[in-house]
């Protein structure tokens, strides 16, 4: 079977669209219908079902997707590890939520950086959800987010609990609220996707507010950009205790009470279950959950 006409499936599927793969390939769109359908002659079968609306598989197509996936992370495996014996070059690529990546984890790369000088490490740093999605499409290997997932294609693992805390700078502000006064709080959020928001709107579902209720003044992308807001006065804000420490230490910020409200922020080491971790790694996987991860 040819790989790269397997890779092309496996892409126009997952885009559901020959444009957009072809985009992605790099090829013409009738370079690439090329190449799917000598995949279909190949394999004396039709796997895809063309329409207006992107493309369908069929039941054979379904059977060689799930394959696909396999096969293709295979592939990537086997050229990566061969290029590391190669050039005896060992490469970790990392992706975080922003609420731990921020400010946490740079403290643990540079611990386990100190102590594996041999390893490359790659880390950036996005929501929970992009994170998934970098997982996917393989461009990263562990992933650090901020909620547990059930997806048949991820393996997620608890190594941290941490509270989200209502914060403010504000000296007039009480130190314990009902439900009903924090839906009246003008508050900033962090945007849809992230793990942050979803910790909350969970939480809120064994009450008698719901996260529609709160009120959110603006939503921005960055729990550093959230905190700053907080400390110039400019509303306040659900942040993780573990970016707030030293604020909270030296009193630009002090914590909210909300009776009958308690948000833990979990934190998951994700990988891909059809990725075999290499043994850095596995290494890298392990420290996450050791007391010795050393987390600012």
């Amino acid at each position: 079977m040819n790989l790269q006409y397997l890779k092309s499936f496996y892409i126009t599927v997952k885009l559901n669209s020959i444009s957009k793969a072809a985009k992605e390939l790099h090829l013409t769109q009738p370079g690439l219908s090329m190449q799917l359908q000598a995949l279909e002659k190949e394999l004396d079968s039709n796997l895809l079902i063309r329409s207006n609306r992107g493309v369908e598989l069929t039941d054979a197509g379904k059977i060689l997707f799930d394959y696909a996936d396999t096969i293709l992370s295979l592939q990537n495996n086997i050229e990566r590890d061969l290029s590391n014996f190669k050039t005896s070059k060992k490469e970790l690529f990392l992706g975080a939520c922003k609420s731990i990546g921020e400010h946490a984890l740079p403290c643990s790369i540079y611990i386990f950086k100190h102590n594996h000088p041999e390893i490359d490490i790659n880390f950036n740093i996005y929501n929970s959800k992009e994170v998934i999605g970098r997982l996917k499409d393989q461009s990263i290997n562990l992933g650090i987010i901020q909620e547990e997932i059930s997806e048949e294609d991820i393996i997620t693992e608890l190594i941290a609990e941490d509270p989200l805390l209502l914060v403010t700078s504000s000296s007039k502000q009480k130190d314990s609220i009902t439900l009903e006064e924090l839906s009246e709080l003008p508050l900033i959020s962090r945007e849809k996707g992230s793990g942050t928001q979803k910790a909350i709107a969970s939480a809120l579902k064994e009450t008698s507010l719901g996260i529609n209720d709160l009120t959110i003044m603006y939503q921005l992308n960055s729990m550093e950009a959230i905190k700053s807001s907080v400390v110039s006065g400019k509303g306040m804000a659900f942040i993780p205790k573990l970016t707030i420490e030293r604020e909270l230490y030296e009193g630009t910020l002090r914590t909210i009470e909300v009776e009958g409200l308690s948000i833990n922020s979990r934190y998951y080491v994700a990988y891909r279950k059809k990725h075999p971790l290499s043994i850095y790694e596995e290494e890298f996987k392990k420290f996450l959950k050791s007391s010795g991860r050393g987390f600012c």
